[in-house]
């Protein structure tokens, strides 16, 4: 039997010259952290006084962007490519080349909560896009605050961030342990709860709409529990024109929220 012959080595091809500028490999370190990514959610974090900002990772570009901001802060990012920033985040976080580490946001009561506001409550929506996408609509339409149990719902960062657009740094979110306590608390403070649902007996244009007023939502399929329909003083239904008459819950919460905003007094 003939033995294979050993081959030559052949010389290593030449690294590429980006990968020789790589930047060191990029790791938050602290599980219980805040992380941000996106130009508009770091842009309005960096803006918040509120916001407590420990780190910035960032591309050359993205960092030029936001230079003002930062210079504000006294910040200086640390360094990083694309690549860097898809093994940090995973692969399907749209970053546009920047991410920021920062503690959570101070908590906020209903106390803080002005005489005329009006509140978007979502009743168990889980999933982090249509939660931001509703806090988006929130800030676009004036809202005061969204209200969230702090069970069954998505954490204030990530995904959600990057959907709500900034406004996770602009309209106040209000965690609380009881989501019916909460809607009976705000009762006593003279709220008009109005729940949404496909299944209401009123349409939302024919309700007469007053402040303060929280406008209640629940989670797609489920709908608003049954507890949290007994502690709403109305229950309505958008209406539509097409066969297809359901809308998903931030499309629900962008309609209810721009009909409020203009009717209600």
């Amino acid at each position: 039997m003939r033995r294979p012959r050993p081959r030559p080595n052949k010389p290593g091809k030449p690294k590429p010259a980006w990968r020789a500028k790589r930047t060191h490999a990029v790791r938050w370190d602290g599980a219980d952290r805040t992380i941000l990514f996106g130009l508009h959610a770091v842009e309005a974090a960096l803006a918040n006084p509120r916001r407590q900002v420990t780190r910035v990772v960032a591309t050359d570009n993205a960092a030029h962007r936001l230079a003002p901001l930062l210079a504000k802060r006294g910040l200086t990012p640390e360094p990083a490519t694309s690549r860097d920033l898809d093994r940090l985040l995973g692969a399907d976080a749209v970053h546009q080349g920047i991410a920021l580490e920062a503690e959570p946001l101070p908590p906020v009561t209903l106390d803080e909560v002005d005489a005329g506001a009006l509140l978007l409550v979502l009743d168990q929506v889980t999933d982090p896009q249509n939660v931001g996408a509703a806090l988006r609509s929130a800030a676009a339409f004036g809202a005061s605050g969204l209200v969230m149990t702090e069970r069954h719902s998505p954490p204030l960062h990530g995904a959600l961030a990057k959907a709500a657009s900034g406004a996770l740094d602009l309209v106040p979110v209000i965690l609380v342990k009881n989501l019916a306590q909460c809607l009976a608390e705000l009762g006593e403070r003279g709220f008009l709860r109005v729940g949404l649902a496909e299944q209401g007996n009123q349409a939302l244009e024919a309700a007469s709409l007053t402040r303060p007023l929280a406008l209640v939502l629940g989670a797609e399929g489920k709908g608003l529990r049954q507890l949290t329909r007994e502690h709403c003083d109305l229950i309505c239904r958008i209406s539509t024109t097409s066969a297809l008459a359901s809308l998903n819950v931030s499309n629900a919460a962008a309609v209810a929220l721009h009909w409020a905003s203009r009717t209600a007094r």
